[in-house]
């Protein structure tokens, strides 16, 4: 077959050969794969029926629609395998302990707590970790993830143990693949009174895919109809057998409530860990490990919790997590007091760097700040021209059943932006598993900590994407500009009411009976403290109009601080009224809620009834 020729120039043919190119590469990339002027690729494009520029990502397809075109075989080239050969190129080496077998020195095991929903996951942790992490957490799940550090004594030797602290629902894969490349142990809860339920045997998959042994904790044996014999019969099924039915997996029984054998859990970890993995790692080399939970704090900038794998972590090296980096100004461990160090197994919160990283990014310590910059850079490019190769079409979670029914769409686009990364990451995961048939796909066009921005929406508008805001609200005029274009912008606080509300529109079940209209927004200028009445917020209305009686939230930097509240009391001066219109100043009380700050935003919105279909 002839090569083919656009304006006469010849192009060459791949007779077979692979090319390869990273996600999202464009046919500038392509063309000086092949040696290939770029504008000649954009003629083939052309003739093919796509209107493509030379510098614009395009998505795999294009691309391999291009390759088949000129007889080459494209190779697509894996996120985690670019990734490493980016490091290659710097000359480090990932995953790796340096030095022979008596550099390495023992180090705790790493822990992660798995089991069904309501199996007492989050009170064993709280247990073990003596403090209370379900108060204020909406719905009672654990929304952020972190990590922290426990001591135990066995056989009158002082043994740490480290747990990650991983989201309540056993549906966040993300999660817990994240933790099979950091996790050692999984500890097994299941409830005596409940016995095996599905979520158990997808947790226990997952722990055995991660290929990490496993303890079983039998919780509730205090609880009436509690059986824990039953619970070793069951597990016996999956594989499970425990010790004394002659097999090698330690079941024990407590009861995280009264707080019973919960130091016999943990020698069970540490006899585990002892018996059947060695686990080692060499302190003295440059720190690398995995970020595990990151947030934007409003004092400190972009704080990231990192758990360190080998090496030692000290305050003023340089680090790259994921695409970002910095110099790492202060490490606080998991009582939140400051430590200039940090070796293998432990999980520090680290400041200093310039932007928020993913969960379950790898981080390394680099000897230059301009190699770290580069490597971040490079990686945050990739991410980029990932994201701008998908494209689709817009609409609502309404009107999805009817699109799809129409044909005029095969996909579900989605941004996901959310207060922590751990939660935005799992909330991405189950989205993406869920099982909505052959008719479309769902795709996380971007994902990102913080408050909703108009850049969201425009990225939005652009592919017909639905905004998902998981704990945060729009920021600036990200919401009128929502409005304007007519992006979808969905608020949540707990993770199972977005999974349910995507699965419904994808399946056609979505009816709506009320939505949340919002009236106006008061910045808190200054607060005066009453006697009688508490705090009262002195605010100047930024937009629409703040009515008496209506419903309010908080937000703090973005975020929302406190839901469902009511405007109690409305005052101009020294008069009641009944509303305030923007531009104006006034005095708003929140009823009993008293913790506000100034910057503090007033969100006011009321329900209003929406007709169905």
């Amino acid at each position: 077959m002839q090569a083919p020729s656009v304006g006469g120039v010849m192009l060459p043919r791949g007779n077979g050969q692979a090319v390869r190119l990273s996600r999202g590469a464009s046919l500038t990339d392509f063309a000086e794969k092949i040696n290939a002027n770029p504008a000649s690729l954009v003629a083939v494009m052309m003739n093919l029926g796509e209107m493509v520029t030379a510098t614009q990502s395009v998505s795999d397809e294009t691309l391999r629609l291009l390759a088949d075109e000129m007889n080459y075989v494209l190779e697509i080239v894996s996120p985690e395998e670019e990734d490493r050969e980016l490091l290659e190129s710097f000359d480090i080496e990932f995953g790796e302990d340096e030095g022979g077998d008596e550099a390495l020195l023992p180090r705790p095991p790493v822990v992660t707590v798995m089991g069904h929903v309501d199996h007492g996951k989050t009170r064993l942790l709280d247990a073990i970790r003596k403090t209370n992490v379900v108060a204020g957490e909406a719905g009672g799940i654990t929304q952020h993830i972190g990590a922290y550090q426990v001591s135990s004594e066995v056989n009158g030797e002082d043994r740490r143990i480290t747990f990650i602290d991983t989201p309540g629902h056993e549906a966040f894969t993300a999660m817990r693949a994240r933790g099979a490349k950091s996790t050692d142990i999984a500890i097994l809860v299941v409830a005596a009174n409940d016995g095996v339920m599905p979520q158990t045997i997808e947790a226990l998959n997952h722990a055995k895919a991660a290929d990490v042994p496993i303890v079983v904790a039998v919780n509730k044996i205090d609880v009436e109809g509690a059986d824990p014999t039953k619970v070793r019969g069951q597990l016996t099924e999956f594989g499970l057998v425990a010790e004394e039915y002659g097999g090698d997996t330690m079941f024990v029984d407590i009861s995280a409530k009264q707080g019973l054998n919960i130091e016999a859990l943990l020698e069970a970890v540490v006899l585990t860990a002892d018996a059947s993995l060695d686990l080692r790692a060499n302190p003295e080399q440059d720190a690398q490990g995995i970020a595990i939970e990151s947030h934007l704090d409003r004092g400190r900038g972009a704080v990231a919790t990192v758990l360190v794998q080998r090496g030692t972590l000290r305050v003023g090296d340089t680090m790259v997590v994921g695409d970002a980096y910095g110099r790492v100004r202060a490490m606080l461990d998991d009582k939140g007091e400051n430590v200039e160090e940090a070796g293998p197994s432990t999980p520090v919160l680290v400041l200093g760097l310039t932007n928020v990283p993913g969960a379950g990014d790898n981080f390394l310590v680099v000897d230059e700040d301009r190699t770290a910059r580069q490597i971040a850079e490079k990686r945050a490019a990739r991410e980029r021209n990932a994201n701008f190769a998908r494209k689709g079409v817009r609409f609502s979670l309404e009107n999805l059943d009817e699109a799809l029914k129409a044909g005029l769409v095969q996909e579900l686009n989605l941004i996901i932006k959310g207060d922590a990364s751990g939660s935005v990451e799992a909330l991405e995961s189950s989205l993406l598993q869920l099982d909505v048939g052959e008719e479309v796909d769902i795709r996380v066009l971007h994902r990102g900590v913080g408050a909703v921005t108009e850049s969201d929406i425009n990225l939005a508008t652009g592919s017909d994407a639905i905004v998902i805001g998981f704990n945060v609200r729009a920021a600036g005029r990200a919401e009128q500009m929502a409005e304007r274009e007519g992006v979808d912008v969905r608020y949540y606080s707990v993770i199972y009411q977005a999974i349910e509300e995507i699965e419904a529109a994808l399946k056609g079940m979505l009816k709506p009976e009320y939505e949340e209209v919002e009236l106006g927004t008061a910045e808190i200028r200054e607060i005066f403290r009453s006697s009688k009445l508490g705090n009262i917020a002195g605010v100047l209305v930024r937009s629409g109009e703040v009515k008496r009686n209506t419903k309010a939230r908080l937000l703090r930097d973005g975020k929302v601080i406190a839901e469902n509240l009511n405007i109690s009391g409305l005052r101009r001066f020294k008069d009641d009224v009944t509303e305030i219109r923007e531009g104006y100043e006034g005095g708003i009380n929140l009823g009993n809620f008293n913790d506000i700050k100034i910057d503090d935003v007033i969100a006011t919105y009321e329900m209003r009834e929406k007709p169905r279909g």
